[in-house]
C-alpha cells in the first residue's frame, strides 16, 4: 500500500484513539536502515548530544523521543507523511524514496545520497495543546 507517491507501506500496527492530522503535535521514535537491511546508526550518534528527558528505554533500546507539529516540515518529509493518520501507540514500517527523504545530498558519512530507506516509526503521543 502506498501513503503517497514515493512511500510504501510495508508494515503497520494501529494503535488507539484519534488520528494524528495536521496542525497536531506528536512524539514518536524512529530507527532508520538503508534498503539493504543495514541499521544507520543516527540514534546512536544523537543520544549522547540530547538531555534524559529526551530518552526512551524500550525493550532494552535507548530512544530518542522526537517532537515536531505535523504540517510544518520540521522532520523528514517521507515521516512526517507517514505519521498523518496514525494512532497512538501505533506503528509503521514504511520505505521512503530519496526525494522524501535526504535527497541528492546524503547525511554525512551515515546515509549516501539518493538513499531509499527503510523506516519504522512508533506515534507514542499525540499532544493536546
Amino acid at each position: 500500500m502506498r501513503i503517497k507517491s514515493g512511500i510504501k507501506l510495508l508494515a503497520e500496527t494501529e494503535g488507539q484513539g484519534e488520528p494524528a492530522q495536521k496542525g497536531d503535535q506528536v512524539i514518536y521514535n524512529w530507527r532508520l536502515y538503508r534498503n539493504q537491511g543495514e541499521e544507520i546508526a543516527l540514534n546512536e550518534q544523537q543520544l549522547q548530544y540530547v538531555p534524559p528527558e529526551m530518552i526512551r528505554n524500550v525493550d532494552g533500546q535507548r530512544m530518542i523521543d522526537h517532537r515536531t507539529t505535523l504540517g510544518r516540515r520540521q522532520t523528514m518529509a517521507g515521516v512526517e507523511y507517514s505519521l498523518h493518520g496514525m494512532k497512538a501507540g501505533g506503528y509503521r514500517k514504511i520505505r521512503v524514496s530519496p526525494h522524501l527523504a535526504y535527497r541528492d545530498q546524503g547525511l554525512g558519512d551515515l546515509i549516501p545520497p539518493n538513499a531509499v530507506l527503510i523506516v519504522e516509526i512508533w506515534l507514542r503521543e499525540i499532544v493536546l495543546v
